[in-house]
């Protein structure tokens, strides 16, 4: 029964933040914990042309780093290809153009290139907080103020699609300023539904979205967003979420890095991501805070 208990305390925790009359009871109490914002357009810490390079930079030294996967996509995309040639070290250089091999190249991990792009990187790890579960930290290098840290991924619901069974005892359920909703759990029907999705929406060779957030081995090592824990009195909000939709130019070789898919594949329009961005500078060994949920004013 002391089990039972402590569990149930435990999911509370971490649930109460998406319960609206827990919100409405304690939007007075809990200031420190929203975001005010004078209207959702003007939802935004930086601009979304910052977010959009942010992506494409790590994303670019991810594919480059993981180049003799690539090889089906390049066959298809000689000009990209090129592209990419031309982005490779000196060393890489010498090889025969028509090679997508490359046996010769030193492979790093996701971590690693991410440090050596953005100077940073972050992962999960035991939260700082008691009964917090899991958290994330920048295990290397250092945040500036403005910089996206971090990505939440899941499935992206708009209004009125199907998510109840989803969302029952579901902490991961992120809401956007407009209705959008996304779910970032990775387990579960939650699961099986990203993945039936994104698998739907594979086009040959070209993946449309990353499953490995799914997994404990992180192709995007960004895509750990919905881990990162609320903010409290004793732990002040360090990141901020920022909703982004991904445009249209977006390059199609990327796609397999973005941890997001929609759930209706017939409706146009563009894909919804949330990234979180650091609200101050950030150190190595820190733990990122959040705010769970935005008040427009």
């Amino acid at each position: 029964a002391a089990a039972m208990l402590r569990e149930l305390r435990r999911r509370w925790r971490s649930y109460k933040y998406r319960f609206v009359p827990w919100l409405a009871l304690n939007l007075r109490r809990q200031r420190r914990t929203l975001r005010y914002v004078p209207e959702s357009s003007q939802d935004k810490i930086i601009a979304d042309e910052d977010v959009f390079e942010t992506l494409l930079k790590a994303f670019k030294a991810l594919f480059i780093n993981d180049f003799s996967r690539q090889a089906d996509i390049l066959a298809l995309l000689p000009e990209v290809k090129c592209q990419y040639l031309e982005l490779l070290t000196v060393e890489q250089k010498r090889s025969k153009v028509n090679s997508c091999t490359h046996q010769g190249q030193h492979v790093l991990s996701p971590e690693e290139v991410l440090f050596n792009t953005l100077g940073f990187a972050v992962s999960r790890d035991r939260s700082s907080l008691v009964s917090a579960g899991t958290g994330v930290f920048v295990t290397k290098g250092f945040v500036p103020q403005g910089t996206v840290v971090s990505m939440y991924p899941g499935t992206v619901y708009r209004k009125h699609e199907p998510i109840f069974f989803q969302s029952l005892g579901n902490p991961f359920i992120f809401r956007c300023i407009d209705g959008v909703l996304i779910d970032g759990n990775d387990k579960g029907l939650s699961r099986s539904v990203y993945r039936s999705c994104s698998r739907r929406d594979q086009l040959g060779p070209f993946q449309m979205s990353d499953e490995s957030w799914l997994t404990a081995t992180l192709q995007n090592p960004l895509a750990v967003g919905q881990y990162v824990n609320n903010c409290s009195h004793e732990k002040a909000a360090n990141v901020c979420y920022q909703e982004f939709d991904v445009p249209e130019h977006f390059p199609v070789e990327l796609k397999q890095y973005l941890p997001n898919i929609v759930y209706s594949h017939d409706i146009e329009s563009h894909l919804r991501c949330v990234v979180l961005v650091a609200l101050r500078d950030i150190k190595q060994g820190e733990e990122l805070f959040s705010n769970y949920y935005t008040v427009v004013s």
